[in-house]
């Protein structure tokens, strides 16, 4: 009896402990985004990560990486982003459900990953805070991280930080940088088909920073172009 009670106090301690980091790493989260409502980050979890990966092989390498405000961004870039990645952006609260489940269907369908529902703000909270491994404990964390960006940060931070830190082929990152690596220009002045061409880019900016000739890459970036009328920019 003894004995019991002594397992049954432990299990309690353990379970305070466990239930004391969650609170401390969840309360790391928030901390950092609340911070980055108002100044903007130098640097991310999964940019530190392409560098780590860059350095292994040339020491002395470096991201291009430049941050640029909302206003100075091209409105072609971010209705081409929307239509490309998360048309119901300005609509749902960090989850599109129906686009989960049609991407379910359809990889089920073709008995692969092939398709993502993941929404802009899902996608932030893996660039800002996660690796790229695959696992249920990942997800999860991505999701509360994602209720979090959601409830301190408007549509408008949002989608201006994704801009800034989304990744655009070999050691590039934000608009700014993609812009400049890909057309000689800024962000702000980016025509819309420069800006479908790089939101088609997304889903694999280092194969098609290497591969710019691409079929898919041109077929692709004609059909969000169709799409970006019908795009709601906050």
């Amino acid at each position: 009896m003894k004995l019991l009670r002594e397992g049954v106090r432990l299990s309690g301690y353990l379970l305070l402990a466990v239930l004391m980091v969650f609170v401390f790493v969840q309360s790391w989260f928030l901390l950092h985004i609340v911070y980055w409502k108002y100044w903007s980050p130098g640097s991310t979890s999964f940019m530190d990560a392409r560098l780590s990966q860059l350095r292994a092989k040339t020491p002395r390498a470096n991201l291009k990486y430049v941050w640029i405000d909302y206003p100075k961004i091209s409105q072609q870039l971010k209705r081409a982003i929307i239509a490309a990645e998360d048309m119901k952006f300005v609509d749902h609260e960090g989850f599109d459900w129906e686009g989960m489940q049609r991407a379910m269907e359809k990889n089920q369908k073709k008995g692969r990953a092939v398709a993502g529902g993941s929404t802009i703000t899902q996608q932030l909270a893996k660039n800002l805070f996660l690796s790229g491994e695959r696992s249920y404990l990942r997800k999860a964390q991505e999701a509360l991280i994602t209720l979090m960006l959601e409830a301190v940060l408007d549509k408008r931070r949002i989608l201006e930080l994704y801009l800034n830190v989304a990744e655009w082929g070999q050691g590039v990152f934000g608009a700014e940088a993609a812009a400049r690596h890909y057309f000689g220009v800024s962000a702000g002045s980016l025509g819309r088909e420069q800006a479908a061409r790089l939101a088609a880019m997304l889903p694999r900016p280092q194969y098609y920073d290497r591969n710019r000739g691409s079929s898919y890459l041109a077929a692709y970036s004609e059909r969000i172009q169709g799409r970006m009328g019908s795009a709601q920019i906050p």
